[in-house]
């Protein structure tokens, strides 16, 4: 099922919604965490379409999503430059999903200064070797197109960066296909694991650098840094890149590590 797919149930009214055909976007007994995180955005874009440009967003992944959804969505607070919206997705009477998500206007800045240029490039993607052609989660074996970005492999720094694109963009927004992407690599507390074993995403927080996001050919570089990583849980950094070097988004995310 292709992204446009999966989030036409979505409607301006929210309430109860089926998603069918599933099976291509889950990780696990849940839907990909950045799928989860689209159908929750879309839910409130569709809802409040005079909203300013998305800033930032704070997303809980609480427990499993499935087909059988109600979607809910509120502006908490409208001003004159900022909006902030709530969006819940429920499953069988409990919270799967909260996410609080930041809009605003473009305003004279006060202060200008970029985001620092990745010290080891790892060239275009074009170049790179192609990577997770016959393992993974469903998500990533039916939905994305993953390079290497690093030469890095196996045990080491608790880094993980890899080109990623949809195998099918389809006519998905900018903003949309970010937050999609945003959160498609395992974290970096991967490589400084003893054992194999499961892990799981509990939260995700990122800010937006640009609010018209562009790249070549639909790729981005995507990396996912384990910053701390104690007593069953890491603290990650996830930033995406453009093919031009140009960091679009920087985030956190707390993840649990199992086994």
């Amino acid at each position: 099922m292709s992204i446009a797919r999966l989030t036409d149930p979505v409607s301006a009214n929210g309430g109860r919604t089926r998603f069918e055909n599933l099976d291509h976007w889950m990780q696990g007994r849940t839907l990909y965490g950045g799928a989860s995180a689209v159908i929750a955005y879309t839910a409130v874009i569709r809802a409040f379409a005079d909203l300013p440009p998305l800033r930032s967003a704070q997303i809980a992944f609480v427990a499993p999503t499935r087909p059988e959804v109600e979607l809910k969505r509120e502006i908490v607070r409208q001003g004159r430059n900022v909006a902030q919206v709530r969006s819940e997705i429920w499953c069988e009477g409990q919270c799967t999903l909260t996410a609080f998500w930041l809009f605003g206007t473009e305003r004279e800045s006060n202060a200008d200064h970029a985001a620092a240029q990745l010290a080891d490039w790892p060239g275009p993607p074009e170049d790179a070797e192609i990577t997770m052609t016959d393992k993974g989660p469903a998500f990533i074996q039916n939905n994305f197109e993953l390079r290497r970005g690093q030469e890095l492999t196996g045990p080491g720094e608790p880094v993980v960066r890899r080109w990623t694109r949809l195998a099918e963009k389809e006519n998905l927004d900018p903003i949309s296909e970010l937050i999609l992407l945003g959160d498609v690599l395992p974290p970096g507390a991967m490589r400084a694991m003893q054992r194999q074993g499961p892990l799981s995403s509990i939260n995700w927080s990122f800010n937006l650098l640009t609010t018209s996001p562009e790249t070549r050919d639909g790729w981005w570089l995507s990396e996912n840094a384990s910053q701390h990583a104690a007593d069953g849980y890491s603290s990650e950094r996830l930033r995406l890149w453009n093919t031009d070097g140009k960091q679009v988004l920087d985030g956190m995310q707390c993840v649990a590590i199992f086994g």
